[in-house]
């Protein structure tokens, strides 16, 4: 099992399957600060307040150049139909092998991620890591953007 990643480490490249039929590298966002939302499952109450306020909240991360990824372990076709039916403007990404969760330490004990937010600075650095233990509640689009602010 890997090391959580923290406070000042340099955030672990991945490359995933995306809304949009793309594939997304954390690396093709060089020079931009970067929100990695993990979420524990499409269409669940919670992760579908928590989306929906970032998407809500998306001219706020955009005014600072901040691009949002959110990252669970369903596939495509669930996150096709999530982001539809909502109309999310950000990128869902399918972490299907559960490697990136590993890798960021936030892959819970039922096997699903843990609800965290990360914030990856222009040069890769992580420089917010906010990981929840019951998943109930998320990082208002408020903190993460105070969290912006101070890079």
């Amino acid at each position: 099992m890997s090391k959580a990643v923290n406070v000042g480490d340099v955030a672990p490249d991945f490359s995933l399957p995306a809304t949009g039929d793309e594939v997304i590298s954390l690396s093709t966002f060089a020079g931009r600060p970067v929100v990695i939302v993990f979420y524990p499952g499409d269409d669940s109450p919670v992760c579908t307040k928590q989306l929906n306020s970032y998407n809500d909240g998306l001219n706020e991360f955009e005014s600072l150049d901040a691009q949002v990824l959110a990252i669970s372990s369903q596939g495509l076709v669930s996150h096709e139909a999530f982001s539809r039916k909502y109309g999310l403007k950000f990128p869902l990404l399918a972490d299907s092998e559960k490697q990136v969760a590993r890798a960021y330490g936030v892959l819970g004990p039922l096997g699903f991620p843990r609800r965290s937010v990360f914030i990856i600075d222009r040069d890769g650095v992580v420089r917010y890591a906010h990981r929840a233990l019951s998943g109930l509640s998320y990082r208002p689009v408020s903190e993460l953007v105070d969290a912006l602010n101070s890079l």
